[in-house]
């Protein structure tokens, strides 16, 4: 459950915030820092996966863990292995779908580790508390190892005492040529083994003491952390009522609100309403004519315009032009490329302009067309997005194009024509467009120019 005003705390390690997103200090569950028993199933788990997924899927380094023999990929790669899914966030989703599919609680006997594996690769809510279990159970075990290792070795000196006892009577009933050396021989380690043997039952009673007590400190840890989680739970609870009936008293004044201003907007409405129908009543009354020009429209087409503005050398300026509503870029091709960059030949000055200008068009959204020489050309026009590439037919000049192009615009639509031929640019401004020479263009669209003449 979601919460308001306090953070809630998830079991599997992460904070989940009041909008129940993850919060900023979110924490995981360290695969190292896991009980070992639960750990060896994450990894297990994690071979497997490894195992029978699709190369693409895996990283490099867990494509050359999948080459190992199924039986040695989780003991020779374990490393390998956790590293992954603690920190490979696709292969801990598919170690966690694994996990998720596995029947852990349908058998008579839970394997409390595989539980805590899966509530840690799935953020389950009772992740801490079946760790908890898990921790416990593998001290446990522990504990009963021990306890048996001492029992076998306690079983082993106690075998070994009787056969002294044995060889002892043995002797005594029989004594050897020197009795009193072979007695003392053999009492000094009748000795010896009971020391050994008290030694050992006082370890076996010191271990068995001390796996008591930390059996009943796990017992007692696991009930505090059960009542913790218990208690967050409340909490929870007790936010989302919260929360719940926050939402409710928001709805009722929303609901009361939209009635209010449902009122208010009914009355601004009817007085809106009357005040156009009163407009409309003057603009008859009246006799009102509207459509005509502006004042200023008015004194602005009784005066001259100056040559100088028709013409730019600054880039900027040129970039302004063309990012005007509806501007028409029309560019003599040749001449710009020429300027810019001789050293390269026809066709690779063809590309590096067309492309420059898409670039350029893509920036101001202006339409732009640019016109070659088409006399001498035998390859594909380039292309590309946003720019138009002509070339003019056999025995007419570029120039005559662009002559064409510019008395086709209808008058007071921003036409921009670019080259360094005097004659072209005063034919396109007696046209009424505006004209900027080729280095104008070079600069504005970031190409570079050499002082070369254009051809």
């Amino acid at each position: 459950m979601t919460s308001v005003g306090d953070d809630v705390h998830r079991p599997d390690g992460v904070d989940i915030g009041a909008d129940g997103d993850p919060a900023p200090d979110g924490r995981r569950h360290p695969i190292d820092g896991l009980p070992v028993s639960v750990r060896t199933r994450i990894v297990e788990w994690a071979a497997d996966v490894a195992g029978s997924a699709a190369p693409r899927d895996l990283s490099p380094v867990l494509q050359k863990v999948a080459r190992f023999a199924p039986a040695k990929r989780a003991r020779r790669a374990a490393a390998v292995l956790a590293d992954a899914v603690q920190h490979d966030e696709m292969f801990r989703a598919m170690v966690a779908e694994h996990a998720a599919k596995l029947d852990i609680d349908g058998h008579p006997i839970i394997d409390r580790p595989a539980a805590a594996a899966r509530a840690v690769l799935l953020g389950s809510p009772d992740a801490d508390d079946l760790l908890a279990e898990a921790t416990a159970g593998q001290d446990q075990a522990d504990a009963r190892a021990r306890v048996g290792e001492l029992e076998r070795e306690l079983r082993v000196l106690t075998i070994r005492l009787a056969r002294a006892q044995e060889q002892l009577a043995a002797h005594a009933a029989a004594p050897p040529a020197d009795p009193s050396a072979e007695v003392e021989r053999l009492r000094k380690r009748l000795r010896e083994q009971g020391t050994r043997l008290r030694e050992l039952q006082d370890r076996w009673d010191a271990e068995r003491a001390a796996a008591a007590a930390h059996g009943q400190a796990s017992d007692a840890e696991l009930d505090r952390a059960r009542a913790e989680a218990r208690a967050w739970r409340q909490r929870a609870e007790a936010a989302t009522d919260r929360a719940d009936a926050a939402a409710e008293n928001v709805r009722r004044l929303r609901a009361t609100s939209d009635d209010r201003r449902a009122v208010d907007d009914r009355r601004l409405d009817l007085l809106l309403g009357a005040l156009e129908s009163a407009a409309s009543g003057l603009r008859r009354e009246w006799h009102l004519i509207g459509g005509g020009p502006a004042p200023a429209d008015t004194v602005a087409a009784g005066l001259p315009t100056p040559a100088g503005d028709q013409r730019t050398t600054d880039p900027v300026r040129l970039t302004l032009w063309a990012g005007l509503p509806g501007a028409h870029l029309i560019v003599d091709g040749y001449n710009v490329s020429k300027t810019g960059f001789p050293e390269l030949v026809l066709a690779d000055q063809r590309e590096r302009l067309v492309r420059q200008l898409a670039a350029f068009a893509a920036r101001t959204t202006a339409e732009v067309t640019v016109v070659f020489d088409g006399a001498a050309v035998a390859t594909s026009r380039p292309f590309a997005r946003g720019v138009r590439v002509l070339f003019s037919p056999p025995g007419v000049e570029a120039d005559d194009v662009i002559a064409d192009l510019v008395r086709a615009e209808p008058t007071g639509r921003i036409v921009i024509v670019v080259s360094t031929d005097r004659r072209v640019a005063d034919d396109a401004i007696d046209a009424g467009a505006r004209s900027a020479q080729s280095a104008v263009l070079l600069a504005a669209i970031g190409g570079t120019t050499t002082g070369g003449s254009p051809g």
